[in-house]
């Protein structure tokens, strides 16, 4: 099944990643409401839109700024850069096990939205900020480096996150080799999506 590659065909049909895409048990619909009211969110400040990973996602002067997605059970906002949030407001938690700091505010209810509409402006103005300053978060200190766009990777995909901690250390670390090798960002992401199919299907970056 192909994913989506427009921003407006997720909150028509979903993602694409799955069986349920474009029928109504996809996990967007109970969620729509409170989809749509980030999408307002985000575009009426002035950022770019676009997909990645088949999820929206919203840019500002170059980097990647937020993205948001659904499941059954809740929907995400996933702050990028999120080691340079002053998370004042005590919402954010961890986008996902390769996360270094919290990045991510988890709804179970459309109305959080509203609640949070003041928090979330906050927080993506901040980012807008760093991304016109060019400020870059801190580097991590992990004995092995997941280059920043795996980890991004992972934490929109849960698919792709269960099937990659599933890997081997090896097979893992043939990943961080291989993308880092790229200077280009988007020569990293390019790689990820190629690399996809061997991941779910448990192999390592050299597997035939």
């Amino acid at each position: 099944m192909a994913m989506i590659t427009e921003p407006d065909d997720f909150f028509t049909k979903g993602c694409g990643r799955c069986a349920r895409f474009a029928t109504p048990d996809c996990s967007t619909r109970p969620w729509i409401n409170g989809l749509n009211h980030l999408r307002r969110i985000c575009t009426g400040m002035g950022l770019d839109e676009t997909v990645k990973w088949a999820h929206p996602t919203y840019m500002h002067a170059g980097p990647n700024i937020a993205l948001f997605g659904a499941l059954r059970n809740d929907f995400r906002l996933s702050f990028m850069n999120a080691a340079l949030l002053n998370d004042s407001a005590k919402v954010l938690v961890p986008q996902g096990p390769n996360s270094q700091v919290p990045g991510m505010i988890r709804f179970t209810n459309v109305a959080q939205v509203g609640e949070l509409e003041p928090v979330i402006r906050d927080y993506l103005q901040q980012l807008m900020d760093h991304a016109e300053a060019g400020t870059r978060p801190p580097t991590s200190r992990a004995e092995v480096e997941m280059p920043g766009e795996l980890a991004e990777a992972l934490d929109a995909d849960p698919e792709l996150a269960e099937a990659f901690h599933a890997l081997t250390p090896g097979r893992q670390r043939s990943y961080f080799f291989n993308i880092a090798q790229a200077k280009q960002p988007a020569t990293r992401f390019a790689r990820i999506e190629k690399f996809r199919g061997k991941i779910l299907a448990g192999k390592g970056a050299l597997d035939r």
